[in-house]
């Protein structure tokens, strides 16, 4: 997932779940990313003790990837029904993050090397260690760049992957002009844009004033309007003007409910933690008291003893060509 990293603000650390290439490191959401976001990759699970412990954003990335890979596995397959004869074998993945979509894409097209552009030394240092594990690094090429400052030397594609990142480019009609120039006839451009954070939690906790994530979710909202403008943006029409066709739109759509696998459990744990953390100054005190009830590693309120809980989340996808 593709996106851009600014921990300090609330959307920014806790909305997507990509990176995007274009100069910032950070995501929450994205289904990714997606952002922030090819799935099954990441092996930083360990257990949450509590708001502020785990991995942070990373294990963050590597769960939404595990949770939502069924999702993610069909949009690709679903590209490579679309690509036909067209030979992919030079793809790029924008706000690759920690390889969502890379290892997603190199499973899907065992002829293809992937280009993984992001700002985050980091996470692309993550995607490496990944790669090698998964003996896949002699197919992936991290490239650190910022396409907010002019777009990189990768050399022509056959397909781009932007998980969770366009809306983060400050100018994202530049950016697909730019792709448009970079695909072959023929290429493909796939986007998945997810516009809020996962849910997880009933209204009614059984404690506290009922309404907590939803109180969450609107400070978020509030700060996507400040810092994210481009979200929710008409994205068919900007691939349009960019010279694209679109093929396909689609709606990827993960819905678990209790009991959930022990990843998605963690899920819910590292992304709420963001949350807690994000919006930390801008909570009401009963709601950071009821997340840090729910975020205890032990108790009789910790997320891991309820029997209520979920993972519901939505990403728009599209997939144009270049003809």
């Amino acid at each position: 997932m593709a996106q851009a990293h600014h921990p300090g603000h609330p959307h920014t650390a806790l909305t997507d779940h990509g990176h995007s290439g274009h100069g910032q490191a950070e995501q929450t959401h994205g289904h990714g990313h997606g952002h922030g976001h090819g799935h099954g990759h990441g092996d930083r699970n360990q257990g949450h003790g509590g708001h502020g412990h785990g991995d942070g954003l990373q294990e963050m990335l590597d769960l939404d990837a595990e949770v939502a890979a069924t999702q993610v596995a069909e949009l690709t397959t679903r590209a490579a029904e679309l690509a036909g004869d067209h030979p992919v074998r030079d793809v790029l993945d924008i706000g690759a993050g920690t390889g969502t979509g890379t290892f997603a894409l190199l499973r899907r097209f065992p002829e293809a090397s992937v280009t993984a552009i992001d700002t985050s030394e980091e996470m692309l240092e993550h995607l490496r260690e990944s790669a090698t594990r998964l003996d896949l690094a002699d197919r992936i090429r991290p490239l650190r760049a910022d396409l907010d400052e002019g777009w990189p030397g990768t050399g022509p594609a056959d397909l781009v992957w932007a998980s969770s990142s366009m809306h983060h480019m400050a100018d994202p009609d530049r950016v697909l002009r730019d792709i448009h120039a970079t695909l072959r006839p023929g290429g493909l451009l796939t986007v998945i844009e997810m516009e809020r954070m996962p849910r997880f939690l009933p209204d009614d906790l059984g404690f506290g004033r009922p309404g907590t994530e939803a109180r969450c979710h609107v400070l978020l909202d509030e700060a996507r309007v400040e810092h994210l403008p481009h979200i929710g943006s008409d994205w068919p029409a900007r691939f349009t003007r960019a010279g694209f066709t679109i093929l396909e739109s689609r709606v990827l759509t993960v819905d678990m409910a209790s009991p959930l696998p022990e990843a998605a459990i963690r899920y819910a744990y590292a992304t709420l933690s963001r949350i807690r953390s994000a919006l930390a100054d801008r909570l009401e005190p009963e709601d950071a008291s009821a997340l840090d009830d729910l975020l205890a590693h032990d108790g009789p309120r910790a997320l891991r003893t309820r029997s209520d809980l979920r993972v519901h989340s939505t990403r728009s996808a599209w997939i144009a060509t270049r003809r």
